[in-house]
């Protein structure tokens, strides 16, 4: 099918000593473990890195799972400020809003499709009181201590707030 001036000994992860041993004799064992690039021949083996710094990655290693582990830190990372937090005060929100929920979800139930504009007034009082708690300073500190909190008990027990719940016995 294709002859041509193509070198046998030529392909991908093996060196051509590796392949003309497969050809006359039965097939090799595999690469030791660490050999480079898949050669058997022992020709082309790398040598092993030396390390840039020594003793510097695994001090780093040891000081952020430490920091990561205490339990009583109060640092928070980026997404916790961002997306956690927040997430929280929109689901305390609406539960002490949960009048205003309440009548704008009938609104819409009532209205159907004209709900956009039947249900304006509904709107805008859920928005009203929704918008005053993101506002509040006060209520931001109160969901981050909360947040905190569940996640001391989290670096505790490894186990999260929601199955530890789940697995409180029921009777006694």
């Amino acid at each position: 099918m294709g002859g041509g001036s193509r070198d046998p000994g030529k392909g991908k992860g093996t060196c051509g000593a590796s392949r003309r041993a497969t050809r006359t004799t039965s097939r090799p064992p595999p690469p030791p473990p660490g050999s480079w690039g898949g050669c058997t021949c022992g020709l082309a083996q790398a040598p092993p890195l030396p390390a840039p710094f020594p003793g510097v990655a695994s001090r780093l290693r040891s000081s952020v799972a430490e920091m990561a582990l205490d339990p009583a830190d109060q640092h928070l990372r980026h997404v916790e400020k961002d997306v956690l937090i927040p997430k929280i005060m929109r689901e305390k929100a609406r539960e002490r809003c949960s009048e205003q929920v309440q009548d704008f979800t009938k609104c819409c139930k009532e209205s159907g499709m004209l709900m956009v504009v039947k249900c304006r007034k509904e709107n805008s009082a859920l928005k009203e009181c929704l918008t005053s708690y993101y506002t509040d300073p006060a209520f931001y500190e109160e969901c981050k201590m909360e947040y905190l909190k569940e996640r001391e008990e989290f670096r505790k027990t490894g186990i999260p707030t929601k199955k530890r719940l789940q697995k409180l016995p029921t009777s006694m």
